[in-house]
């Protein structure tokens, strides 16, 4: 580490990400190498976010890495693959659009090893959330949590004097109050939606101020942990001093993400292989087998880094985990209710100056809207090249057994409530995805978390699934996650970490002792 907290990888110089970022703790090594001082492998099972951070960590200071990914795509629940059109032409599809929050530091640290000047990010300059009945804007905000509140109490015309009054105080400041052992004594055996219902906001204020953090991972109201919605309103707003816009990608992640991070694996010498799953562990005196689709594989350490479904299942198979508590922990994960991914090409534009992403609230189950010509350079091509527009609606949490025609009918009702220039156009093509596999974070699930250490020697967990000491949520969360497994497994080896980051871990208001 260099000055100002710089960091030198492979000739790229990254400083710190902001200066609002605080330093994580970092797991105790008891040396300080730069690279593993003997001949060490790895094995990371899931080529996504938290797989590929590992990895790059690791092979960073000279562990001989190989990278597993079941699909023929890099990037998990964040990846892109190639499709195409009716008239021929190509594209690459995505599970739907991600933000680029500016508190994401150890994403961004990451992406900067590809992309030093993020290049092929894109500042937008609002976060509208839109409804019937009127929008909110987190546009203007300041560098400072407590002004911000303010300043939207102010600014909303949801929330007057008398509706202030009503709000029950003691409840509204535990946002201010974050901590992570008072938080999840206090609140995490209660449901998101019974602590929004005890703010007493006024249905509109709720809807359009507190909607958008309630559903933003997934999660129902009903089935979410109260501690963990109060975690993501501290990372995403009262703990967060780089404000709530964000910045956006101008290309598919494939592009713009995982082509660079592969070819930055091959440069470290690792090998990444696509189309292959792992199946199996076993522990052995010296490492780990590994049972894959193709050949066997062994390693020194392992970092599993695949969704929750594939973590269970590789955990069920293996041998030599026979830990009965920690066997308890990974049983405990699930995954959270279905989400809907709807991209729609349309035969005329919307209106010009509509913002690339927009939340929406109380429009069915329409939670956003992005279009994508306002967003990336494909879709922007072949609006240019047509005349057209390309739009993606998502709907999160859906019930169990949803009904597909009747979705898409709720989805694109909300589309014309909202945008009603979309009224009579036609539908071009269309690519629908509904996928379950986001974590659970359910009332009380909390104490039964797993965290990315193991009780086995060399194997680490990773992903958005796994508890972390540190605020994170999405994108974020995955990649501090691989970044602190492979940490935790070069603290093994007396090799420096990286570095790690994020806000602050206390709210504002918390109590100091």
């Amino acid at each position: 580490m260099g000055a100002c907290g710089a960091v030198c990888h492979n000739a790229v110089v990254i400083p710190a990400p902001s200066r609002h970022a605080r330093p994580v703790l970092q797991p105790r090594s008891d040396g300080q190498f730069t690279h593993a001082a003997k001949p060490t492998t790895a094995v990371v099972i899931g080529g996504g976010l938290a797989g590929l951070s590992a990895a790059v960590v690791l092979a960073e200071r000279g562990v001989r890495v190989t990278v597993l990914e079941r699909e023929h795509f890099l990037g998990g629940r964040v990846g892109a693959w190639t499709d195409r059109l009716q008239d021929g032409t190509a594209f690459d599809m995505e599970r739907g659009f991600h933000a680029f929050f500016r508190q994401y530091y150890n994403l961004r640290q990451l992406l900067k090893r590809v992309d030093p000047g993020l290049g092929f990010l894109k500042p937008t300059d609002d976060y509208p959330i839109l409804t019937p009945t009127g929008n909110e804007s987190f546009a203007g905000l300041t560098h400072a949590p407590l002004v911000n509140v303010a300043k939207l109490t102010w600014r909303t015309e949801t929330l007057r004097i008398r509706d202030l009054m009503k709000v029950n105080v003691p409840a509204a400041l535990a946002m201010l109050r974050f901590d992570f052992e008072r938080t999840y004594a206090a609140f995490d055996q209660v449901t998101a939606g019974e602590y929004l219902d005890s703010l007493n906001f006024p249905p509109v204020a709720r809807q359009r101020l507190l909607h958008v953090f309630a559903h933003s991972c997934f999660n129902p109201q009903a089935d979410m942990s109260a501690a963990a919605l109060l975690q993501m309103l501290h990372f995403y707003f009262t703990a967060n001093h780089d404000g709530l816009v964000f910045d956006v990608a101008d290309r598919p992640f494939s592009r713009g993400i995982f082509q660079p991070l592969a070819a930055l694996l091959d440069r470290l010498g690792a090998v990444v292989r696509t189309g292959t799953g792992a199946r199996s562990l076993e522990r052995r005196e010296a490492g780990w087998a590994v049972e894959t689709d193709r050949e066997p594989l062994s390693a020194d350490l392992v970092v599993l880094a695949t969704d929750v479904p594939g973590i269970r299942a590789v955990v069920d198979a293996s041998r030599g985990l026979a830990d009965p508590a920690w066997q308890e922990r990974i049983a405990s994960l699930r995954v959270t209710n279905a989400f809907a991914v709807w991209r729609l090409w349309l035969d005329r534009p919307v209106t010009a100056g509509r913002a690339g992403f927009a939340g929406t609230a109380g429009v069915g189950p329409l939670d956003n809207i992005s279009v994508y010509e306002n967003l990336e350079d494909e879709s922007r091509d072949w609006a240019v090249r047509t005349g057209g527009s390309v739009v993606e609606l998502h709907a999160y949490a859906l019930p169990a057994g949803c009904d597909e025609a009747a979705l898409k009918h709720q989805l694109l009702d909300g589309l014309r409530v909202l945008y009603p220039e979309t009224v009579g156009a036609a539908l071009i093509e269309e690519r629908f995805l509904l996928r379950q596999d986001c974590p659970a974070f359910a009332p009380g699930s909390d104490a039964l978390r797993p965290e990315v250490r193991t009780p086995f020697r060399g194997l680490a967990l990773a992903g958005d699934f796994v508890r972390l000491p540190f605020p994170s949520a999405l994108m974020e969360r995955a990649t501090a996650a691989g970044m602190l497994a492979a940490n935790t497994l070069l603290a093994e080896l007396g090799v420096a970490p990286e570095p790690l980051w994020s806000v602050a871990v206390r709210g504002p208001l918390a109590p100091r002792s």
